[in-house]
């Protein structure tokens, strides 16, 4: 995979019935602010990344990439559990396709190649689920708070994660776009899954070109028996209604997000079978969270597709240094944020900018807040991660 800064070009190798959208403008922040009300500290060496927190907020999970290490707290900090499933054992679930949802205060769901898992909190396997299919490849872009969701449908515990299955296709034949689902609805007892949501009526990805994963990649969010998911670079809102065999399209909304840019085109002879393909600067709808009776829905306005073109060429010309701090230059400019969508009115509600001082990757939410990392002081080694409870204010 070429150096991070190249997300433009992140390639990844692995071998092995609709109702018309309705079109919103966002207004600006209307009467709504961020307000940072409390704080967790971590104290751990590592790159550790906040990957969820439990319904409760009681619990918070984090990933640590150096050591591939799940580490589990309380609302103080204190370590109550952690593990990591590095080695080739019955248990380990391979290469991590997701971050995990919390089941309970004490267990974890996670996806990797292997299958899908639940774990305790010091990583003893609860139970395991094969895929449905053998699969040949995945990529994975990790954001603080994206991951599994976990509901109950009729009594019964279910997941959604995101879909993989290959469906005997690739991004390079029109079959790949017809036989798109974006996620997995997963029956835990009976360990059944159904595929679910499809490049619906409209959709700019049913255009006759190509896309890369990262294009398409859904953020998603359940509210009861309701799914509200995003794809990638199309800036709507498409809802279903659940039920224990599937889902049913609701309706689509476009959210016309301003400073939201446009997906490169991509001929599909540029893609061939078993390769994955991720790029990492284009506008994305990159994560949905519930907060109280709104989703905050998190946009990245994307790099431009001359700038990009222009990093790579600098990169590929050993200008790396050059590429990387023009690069670094261009992610301070995108413009990104969150969009307020109301599920009452079922109405954009406004927009806001991520309180100073945070992380913009993403953020997580429970207990009728949102949990998001302070950003870290730059060429400032620390040996912990702070994360800010932040309430939706009414104003």
């Amino acid at each position: 995979m070429m150096n991070k800064l190249l997300s433009g070009v992140f390639i990844l190798l692995f071998y092995a019935a609709c109702t018309r959208p309705q079109k919103m403008t966002p207004q600006g922040a209307g009467n709504y602010s961020f307000e940072i009300v409390d704080s967790l500290d971590l104290a751990i060496l590592g790159n550790p990344m906040l990957a969820g927190v439990s319904q409760t907020a009681g619990r918070f999970a984090f990933y640590d990439f150096p050591s591939r290490e799940f580490v589990f707290t309380d609302p103080s900090g204190g370590i109550v559990g952690r593990f990591s499933k590095k080695e080739d054992t019955p248990d380990a679930y391979g290469f991590l396709m997701e971050f995990p949802c919390f089941l309970s205060d004490n267990q974890v769901a996670l996806v990797g190649m292997q299958g899908v898992f639940i774990y305790d909190l010091q990583g003893n396997m609860v139970s395991k689920m094969a895929h449905p299919e053998t699969l040949s490849g995945a990529g994975f872009m990790a954001f603080p708070g994206k991951g599994m969701k976990t509901l109950m449908l009729e009594g019964r515990p279910y997941l959604i994660s995101k879909s993989v299955r290959t469906r005997s296709t690739f991004p390079g034949e029109q079959a790949f776009y017809d036989r798109f689902r974006a996620l997995e609805l997963i029956d835990i007892e009976g360990a059944h899954f159904w595929e679910i949501v499809p490049f619906e009526e409209g959709s700019q990805f049913l255009d006759g070109n190509g896309y890369y994963e990262s294009d398409y990649a859904p953020a998603y969010e359940v509210v009861e028996t309701k799914l509200y998911v995003a794809l990638g670079g199309e800036d709507r809102l498409q809802v279903y209604s659940l039920h224990p065999t599937g889902a049913s399209l609701d309706t689509l909304i476009d959210l016309q997000i301003p400073d939201f840019g446009k997906l490169p085109v991509t001929p599909r002879e540029s893609f061939s079978e078993g390769t994955i393909m991720i790029n990492g600067g284009t506008p994305a709808i990159r994560n949905i969270h519930r907060v109280g009776g709104t989703l905050a829905i998190h946009y990245y306005g994307g790099i431009s597709e001359e700038t990009t073109k222009g990093l790579e060429a600098l990169w590929l010309s050993g200008e790396e240094e050059e590429a990387e701090r023009q690069y670094q230059q261009a992610e301070r400019e995108v413009k990104q944020g969150v969009v307020l969508f109301d599920l009452t009115t079922m109405k954009v509600d406004g927009m806001l900018d991520f309180p100073e001082g945070t992380n913009y990757s993403g953020f997580a939410s429970a207990g009728g807040y949102l949990w998001m990392e302070r950003f870290p002081g730059e060429d400032v080694e620390e040996d912990f991660i702070r994360v800010y409870k932040v309430k939706l204010s009414a104003n």
